[in-house]
């Protein structure tokens, strides 16, 4: 995928491997800074298979070869490469706003069309203020829209926000390609990268998620923490 690998050419490896922790809901990887991703939940069986390879030797691993786990087909593997890359990135906090994504959509989406990839909290509090919205959802709950309506909703839509699993699954891309050129396009959630690079990809804006608390964040993850429940981050924003 050419945005993950415009996003590793970006990054400064001069880093070690410290720590990795995949919880139930969240995965962390340790490196110069502390990054996270969505722990994918696949409900297939797993007792033939080997998701990741080389479980307890991941610390081991230069940081390059962690962060290429990025591009990995295994959606847990891929989890612990987007937080590592999330670990190198040197956010620039000048271009960021303490915003998240509940808050920018709704003003972004007032009386607009708005395509949500991804079932947020939000999203009641969205509805209420949007001309249309359809939620868009690997697992549909009640009111939402199959994975397979993207192809004819996201390119309707005046506002269009992506959930940062998007490139754990390797769906970034297509979902990128299907919106129209004027729509306002956020990618959102822990996984998402706080990465300038995304804005060559006609990306608007960014929020995401700055560790503060690293050890905080760490504990958390490992004690099975869901993303609301982890402590030690920051919201941000960031806007092309």
């Amino acid at each position: 995928m050419r945005i993950i690998d415009d996003m590793l050419s970006s990054l400064d490896y001069k880093a070690s491997v410290r720590d990795i922790r995949q919880g139930a809901f969240q995965t962390a990887v340790l490196t110069r800074g502390c990054g996270l991703a969505s722990t994918p939940h696949d409900p297939g069986p797993h007792h033939s298979q080997t998701p990741v390879k080389e479980p307890g030797l991941l610390l081991d691993k230069d940081v390059l070869i962690l962060a290429r786990m990025a591009l990995s087909p295994s959606p847990l593997e891929a989890a612990i490469g987007m937080a590592t890359i999330n670990s190198l990135i040197d956010v620039d906090e000048q271009r960021c706003t303490e915003l998240n994504a509940g808050d920018l959509l709704p003003k972004k989406g007032e009386g607009k069309k708005v395509a949500i990839i991804g079932h947020f909290p939000f999203v009641p509090k969205l509805r209420r203020v949007v001309r249309e919205l359809w939620v868009i959802e690997r697992n549909p709950q009640e009111g939402d829209f199959a994975e397979a309506e993207s192809e004819k909703l996201v390119p309707q839509a005046d506002v269009v926000g992506i959930t940062g699993t998007a490139f754990t699954n390797q769906t970034i891309e297509r979902l990128l390609s299907l919106c129209k050129p004027n729509a306002y396009v956020v990618v959102l959630g822990g996984t998402a990268p706080l990465s300038p690079v995304l804005f060559d990809y006609g990306v608007d804006a960014i929020s995401g998620t700055l560790v503060t608390e690293p050890e905080t964040v760490l504990c958390c993850v490992s004690q099975g923490a869901t993303f609301r429940q982890i402590k030690g981050v920051r919201l941000l924003t960031m806007e092309r």
